[in-house]
């Protein structure tokens, strides 16, 4: 049985180490199910971090709509670094170099910087309990007390919404902290209604920030563009840095600037690794 995604062309780029598919569906009908991005992910040399499934738009002035799977099929409303992927991937042939596009966060924009740099404009970050989402109300979201204790993570933590919920927990070194066996234990906290992507930050001389980040349904990734987003956000209300720094990530670094409008940019490079198709097999037994 043909299956709707069949032999569809797909891009394998990657941010500084984040592994992105980039699957173009505008001028179809097609949404892709949770089963479907897990189907693809196990097609050799596919797997991902976060799939881009550009849909379009539905508003006036938006190039494209983007949803956002994580590797589990779950959904995420933010991404920065596969938006920059996808907006190489939109201006490798000529399209606009200067991008709207529709998210469930929001409109994001994104511009290009040099040939393989971009920088996206992730928004106003998300600082009150219910925005982020917190599971109960808590007026001061810049130190929470993270009851039930978990064992290994600090007592404290920041919460900040960028388009998806973050705990950034502020450690003297990053490096020590065991994040395959505390990550799945914080993202599925009760304190996080929709879990939430756990982030574990180190400050450095400099202007520098030391990140290792578990991603709320993908697991310990290279990098993570709208964590370390909320990582500056976080630190800067805490008083521990400015309200721009480098973050360095496993994969890569990014410069993250909250501007005085209150919106978050990122800015980092771009990596294309190649351009196949979809593999009927991995389809089968799924609905056509």
């Amino acid at each position: 049985m043909t299956h709707k995604l069949d032999h569809r062309p797909i891009l394998r780029m990657n941010g500084i180490g984040n592994e992105i598919l980039v699957l173009d569906l505008r001028g179809s009908d097609i949404v892709l199910a949770p089963g479907e991005a897990r189907a693809i992910g196990a097609q050799p040399g596919l797997k991902f971090d976060q799939l881009m499934a550009l849909h379009d738009p539905r508003g006036s002035g938006a190039d494209a709509a983007m949803r956002i799977y994580n590797i589990d099929g779950s959904l995420s409303a933010a991404c920065g670094n596969g938006a920059r992927c996808v907006a190489y991937a939109l201006a490798r042939h000529g399209g606009p170099e200067r991008l709207r596009l529709e998210t469930d966060a929001g409109l994001v924009k994104s511009w290009r910087e040099s040939e393989t740099v971009f920088t996206v404009d992730m928004g106003r970050p998300r600082l009150a309990a219910r925005e982020i989402p917190l599971s109960r109300d808590i007026a001061d979201t810049t130190a929470i007390v993270l009851e039930p204790r978990v064992e290994g993570a600090p007592a404290f933590f920041s919460g900040v919404g960028m388009g998806n919920p973050h705990a950034v927990f502020f450690v003297e070194d990053a490096l020590t902290v065991d994040l395959e066996r505390v990550g799945p234990l914080l993202e599925h906290h009760p304190l996080f209604p929709e879990r939430a992507n756990i982030s574990f930050a180190q400050i450095l001389p400099r202007g520098e920030i030391l990140l290792r980040v578990w991603e709320r349904g993908t697991g310990a990734t290279k990098a993570c563009g709208s964590a370390a987003c909320a990582t500056l956000v976080a630190a800067a209300r805490a008083g521990r840095s400015g309200r721009e720094a480098t973050v360095k990530l496993p994969g890569g670094d990014l410069f993250i600037a909250w501007r005085d409008d209150d919106h978050v940019a990122m800015t980092g490079p771009v990596e294309f690794e190649f351009e196949t198709t979809l593999d009927p097999a991995v389809f089968d037994g799924l609905p056509a």
